[in-house]
């Protein structure tokens, strides 16, 4: 007869990481498959976050603030899960930054523009309002947090002696910099707004994989 002694911290960590899991995939899902079904809004011409217009807004905005949820969650795991291990907490708490950068997007909306919602003019709306800079700052703060993120844990995996993984932080943080710099230019071509979609996969994927690597070694 065996016994088996539950790790309640361990397991209370292993938890909170999975929704650094969870966060990429709800939010891509749910975006998706907005953008593919609400009438007007092409993929390759409108932000995401311009979804969080009109009568279906509610979703996307909803999309934005449980998805940052997810990731302040799974920040908390991950300082949990290197604080075991004698870790650092920045990169732990740039996590958490990006996470409350995602709320506060949903919480301040952005302005209507290039046709979408229908009826919409084209190009930016001349007259920004408000809670559109809100999210514009809560956007450009996150985003950049995130970036920074992905540095601090490139440099303590390599104390740690793992190259593989300081190595995809590092490229991971400099691909949604570069990805992030082309939709703040204003630019919006096709490719410069497709390159965006890239690398927000290419976040979310990155914290989808080291929450899951600090699961299997918390």
């Amino acid at each position: 007869m065996s016994t088996t002694t539950c790790d309640r911290p361990t397991a209370v960590t292993r938890s909170l990481l999975g929704y650094g899991v969870l966060a990429g995939p709800f939010y891509l899902v749910v975006g998706l498959a907005q953008a593919l079904t609400r009438e007007g809004y092409e993929i390759a011409r409108h932000d995401l976050s311009l979804l969080a217009n009109g009568p279906l807004g509610w979703i996307q905005i909803a999309n934005l603030v449980l998805s940052g949820l997810m990731t302040i969650a799974a920040a908390v795991g991950m300082r949990r899960a290197l604080a075991a291990r004698g870790g650092g907490v920045w990169g732990p708490r740039l996590v958490a930054g990006y996470g409350v950068g995602l709320v506060l997007a949903g919480v301040f909306v952005a302005d209507p523009m290039n046709g979408f919602p229908l009826g919409t003019p084209d190009g930016p709306p001349a007259n920004p309002t408000w809670h559109s800079f809100g999210h514009l700052v809560a956007g450009a703060l996150g985003f950049l947090a995130l970036v920074a993120g992905c540095l601090v844990f490139a440099r303590w995996f390599a104390r740690q002696g793992r190259t593989g993984w300081a190595v995809y932080s590092a490229a991971s943080g400099v691909l949604f910099l570069a990805a992030f710099a082309g939709i703040a230019s204003g630019s919006q071509s096709a490719a410069v707004v497709l390159g965006f979609w890239a690398g927000v996969i290419i976040a979310w994927a990155w914290l989808a994989a080291v929450s899951v690597h600090l699961y299997r070694t918390a």
